[in-house]
């Protein structure tokens, strides 16, 4: 990965507090595994960012690399990396995963 792409995926990373690497965006989802972590995060009444990878292959491939994960979608909370689908799935069901946004002082409007 190129070091701009590296600090693009950074300055993105730190823009928000809870940013979702996705495949489209939150209002229409291009797959269903970023379609469920919406879902999840929408239930929860969290506000976040999503990053649609599909409009930048440098940020879509990049991103796996960053991570070290090699699939979309990405969780990232407070600059931390959560997981993808099926890690946020888990930890939502076991309610960890408000749990983890209540812990890094991000307010779960729905338990």
């Amino acid at each position: 990965m190129s070091e701009p792409t590296e600090q693009r995926i950074k300055d993105i990373i730190a823009g928000s507090d809870v940013g979702l690497f996705m495949k489209g965006v939150p209002t229409a989802p291009q797959c269903g595994f970023s379609g469920t972590v919406v879902q999840i995060l929408n239930g929860l009444g969290v506000p976040f960012t999503g990053i649609n990878v599909l409009a930048d292959p440098d940020v879509r491939e990049g991103i796996k690399s960053f991570s070290n994960w090699p699939t979309i979608p990405q969780l990232y909370v407070k600059g931390e990396f959560v997981g993808g689908c099926d890690i946020v799935r888990e930890m939502f069901k076991l309610g960890e995963l408000a749990a983890v946004l209540n812990d890094k002082g991000v307010a779960v409007a729905a338990l």
